[in-house]
């Protein structure tokens, strides 16, 4: 897939003395879901000065990067809770080291520590509101506005100043917030980006349990950790010392004039096909994908003295949706081999965590290489999961030409993207996307310079979702439909949304 970019990856660990450590790891698994900044916040209790303190480490860089030296985890980062993100910019300036996040402040209320994924909706009207006032920003992340209503909240208890703020803010988040005695997470009311529990036995020096969250399941996996459940839409738990003891979360609920709204591209593309997400495996529902566009678009029909079509995959995110594909074209009595044609360079970022387009097509020659002998005098039909801007997609197809192919044939595992995400994926310009630039399919397939392209239909995508996992949510298919659960301004500029 191409030019999609996400939000970020959170993460938050409480009750362990390995907090930094562990959240180093819960992070590594993250690394998809943000390639340009990361961070970690610990609380931990300072002695000389007789109170709870916060540091903090933060850089631009990959995880292994940033904490490449070990002493970090004992100095500065100390203490047995922590919060941990992994960002990629979903707009705004990707080189303001004041955006690196977790953020934190020393208020009032105490200390406190967010990490954010997604975008909140009405940032105009909230910044417009706190400039009026004569409210400074450090940043220009929309994160930060979270932090200047919870700071200037009214009410008494912490607690109650993170729900006051929340009721005023809209759009999609997941948010591990650290206080000096809780971990806080927080999912929005219409559910848009994904948030798991998880505890770990074994880990802390008491015996009690350690919890964590984390915006993906194989962070758990990473840390030995085992799942518990989604944290709800709407829904605010505080882990504290109590619960570590009890294994009772306090928890309270923010209410929804929407309804719910799950991102439905956590499934397609985003999310690590061994997560578990919206309460099922990311790899289950991809292959679902994979078997309905067999129903919406086969493979190519030939005599039977050709040789069957070679269904290849866009590595690596495409790959479970063409498994799919293929098992079920060939149970619809279509011929047809999979194999690898497309040999990913792992070492290269995606192509869309790239600030700026200059250099996306260099990178995806450095990112992708055609198995050449495979594919001469072959039909190639590629299978990938989304097409959004087509440089990629583009590319790909002429290297497959040039590798011998005899004719070429996309499947896109999802509908076309005809709208911009303003819940936290990054096409918020309609301008950007392929789609816009042509009246049909066929005049994209023409661009794309391939032999016929069809995309998995919108009514095949729910079908398909709906076959994997029987959710009682709904899911937000705005990038498709142009139906937005929440209302969006439509003006806003793209640092606006930061």
């Amino acid at each position: 897939m191409d030019s999609i970019r996400d939000h970020c990856g959170v993460f938050g660990i409480f009750n362990s003395p390995e907090a930094a450590r562990l959240t180093y790891f819960g992070l590594h698994a993250l690394q998809h879901r943000g390639q340009e900044s990361c961070g970690i916040v610990t609380s931990s209790f300072d002695h000389s000065r007789q109170r709870r303190i916060m540091s903090a480490v933060r850089d631009f860089g990959l995880v292994l990067d940033v904490f490449d030296n070990p002493a970090l985890f004992k100095d500065p980062l100390s203490g047995s809770s922590a919060v941990g993100h992994t960002r990629y910019s979903t707009s705004g300036s990707a080189v303001k080291r004041a955006n690196i996040q977790p953020l934190h402040v020393q208020y009032r209320g105490g200390n406190l520590a967010i990490a954010h994924n997604g975008n909140l909706s009405n940032v105009t009207e909230l910044r417009a509101s706190f400039s009026e006032r004569g409210t400074l920003f450090q940043s220009t992340s929309d994160t930060e506005l979270i932090l200047h209503l919870i700071a200037q909240s009214r009410r008494t208890r912490q607690i109650d100043q993170i729900l006051d703020a929340l009721t005023q803010v809209e759009g999609g988040y997941a948010l591990a917030l650290l206080t000096d005695d809780s971990l806080i997470a927080v999912r929005d009311p219409n559910g848009f980006r994904p948030l798991a529990l998880g505890q770990l036995r074994n880990s802390s020096e008491d015996g009690t349990m350690t919890y964590c969250v984390a915006s993906e399941t194989c962070a758990f996996d990473m840390i030995g950790a085992e799942y518990i459940r989604d944290i709800d839409p709407g829904e605010v738990i505080t882990i504290d010392r109590e619960a570590c003891k009890t294994g009772r979360f306090h928890s309270e609920r923010l209410n929804s004039r929407h309804g719910v709204s799950q991102c439905i591209f956590e499934y397609i593309y985003f999310s690590r096909p061994d997560s578990r997400i919206y309460g099922e495996m990311v790899d289950k529902v991809r292959r679902k994908f994979g078997k309905q566009l067999a129903h919406d678009a086969p493979v190519p029909r030939v005599q039977a003295e050709e040789k069957a079509p070679l269904v290849i995959s866009v590595p690596d995110s495409s790959n479970t949706a063409t498994l799919g594909y293929v098992s079920e074209c060939q149970k619809l009595g279509y011929r047809c081999k999979y194999d690898i044609g497309l040999i990913r360079n792992h070492y290269v970022g995606r192509t869309f965590i790239a600030p700026g387009q200059d250099s996306r097509e260099m990178r995806v020659r450095c990112k992708f290489n055609t198995v050449d002998g495979l594919l001469k005098d072959r039909i190639v039909v590629v299978v990938d999961d989304s097409i959004v801007r087509g440089t990629t997609a583009r590319l790909l197809v002429k290297m497959i030409k040039e590798a011998g192919a005899k004719e070429v044939h996309f499947r896109v595992a999802s509908p076309t993207v005809m709208n911009p995400c303003f819940y936290g994926m990054d096409f918020p310009s309609k301008q950007e996307l392929l789609s816009s630039k042509f009246d049909n399919v066929t005049a994209i397939g023409e661009w794309l310079g391939v032999d016929s392209l069809a995309y998995l239909t919108v009514a095949g995508l729910k079908k398909a979702v709906r076959a994997a996992h029987d959710s009682p949510h709904g899911y937000c298919d705005a990038c498709f439909t142009g139906v937005y659960p929440v209302p969006v301004d439509m003006c806003a500029s793209k640092e606006a949304y930061d």
